[in-house]
């Protein structure tokens, strides 16, 4: 019976010391690991969060990008920190495609990360060089008919929201683009700009300065309807039936760290998406704020996860 009482006296003590370290929390510096380099959607949805949550808390949130293998890196680096909530992921849904891309990981993708919150819808565009002799995708899927093999598109990494966007349409038009793979949608699009490529599925606000200096054209957007802000760009599923490619980027933890900070930070979250200023400079960005509680991103994560794995095998995505 005694050792029944230390036992319920050792657990109530460690739930209210969690408590009390949630409450406090943060008392230092956080690091936000994006792991891809500048200039993508997950670095503008990170630094956003940094800077807002840094307000919000007193504390600083700073960005560390950790770029390389689609976000394999970076999330391995998350992995290896304590798990005390001093080390946070930001990750698009890629992080859920690698398991079916890579044939071993440094760590379990669905059992090692507690999902935080969604944080920003991401909606692709599917763009091109000017050079190439097309204005919309009705002729781009005509080009890459005729000339299979020779037209030649980027991505930001193999398995990419990026990349699967583009090899979605490759699949259900069954033309046969190029891919080549770089590290991150900012060297993505740099030599999609630079005409070093022909084409991408890129996320819209990578894209947006190169619109507006006509460096790229746009053909369409990968959403199921046209976007508010570009009444003018179809929908691809507008040319292409049953086309829509849509994905998130979240915030995670590493598994192992305390309920009490998980629901801090998911609070915290939540605050700083229904910010005016976040909601404007995200949605600028065809970036919509997006919350979920961490239990509904858990099973949102799980579906994906089976979801990820037939499309990696419909399109034949591979880790190249």
């Amino acid at each position: 019976m005694r050792n029944k009482l230390n036992f319920v006296f050792g657990v109530t003590v460690c739930v209210a010391a969690f408590s009390v370290a949630a409450q406090n929390y943060p008392v230092k510096p956080v690091r936000v690991v994006v792991p891809w380099p500048p200039g993508g959607a997950n670095d503008i949805v990170g630094r956003v969060m940094a800077q807002r949550l840094s307000e919000q808390t007193g504390q600083q949130f700073i960005v560390d990008n950790r770029g390389g293998a689609n976000g394999t890196i970076g999330a391995d680096a998350v992995v290896k920190a304590l798990a005390d909530g001093y080390t946070l992921m930001v990750h698009s849904a890629a992080h859920i495609t690698n398991p079916h891309l890579y044939r071993k990981l440094p760590y379990d993708t669905l059992k090692d990360f507690t999902g935080v919150t969604t944080l920003a819808v991401q909606v692709g565009m599917l763009v091109t060089h000017p050079s190439l002799p097309v204005k919309n995708v009705k002729e781009f899927v005509a080009l890459a008919r005729a000339q299979p093999g020779k037209v030649v598109y980027a991505s930001s990494g193999s398995g990419s929201f990026v990349h699967l966007a583009m090899a979605l349409i490759n699949s259900m038009t069954q033309t046969q683009m190029v891919h080549v793979p770089y590290k991150g949608g900012g060297p993505a699009v740099v030599a999609l700009a630079s005409g070093e490529t022909q084409a991408m599925t890129a996320t819209i606000g990578s894209v947006m300065p190169h619109l507006a200096s006509k460096r790229v054209r746009a053909l369409g957007v990968t959403s199921a309807t046209r976007l508010k802000p570009f009444p003018d760009v179809p929908a691809i599923a507008e040319t292409i039936k049953d086309y829509e490619f849509v994905a998130w980027v979240g915030a995670f933890v590493s598994a192992g760290t305390p309920r009490p900070i998980v629901d801090r930070l998911n609070a915290e979250f939540k605050k700083a998406l229904e910010h005016p200023d976040v909601v404007k400079i995200l949605g600028g960005q065809t970036l919509d704020p997006m919350y979920m509680a961490p239990e509904q991103f858990a099973l949102r994560l799980k579906a994906d996860y089976d979801r990820y794995e037939k499309l990696v095998r419909l399109t034949g995505a591979t880790a190249n």
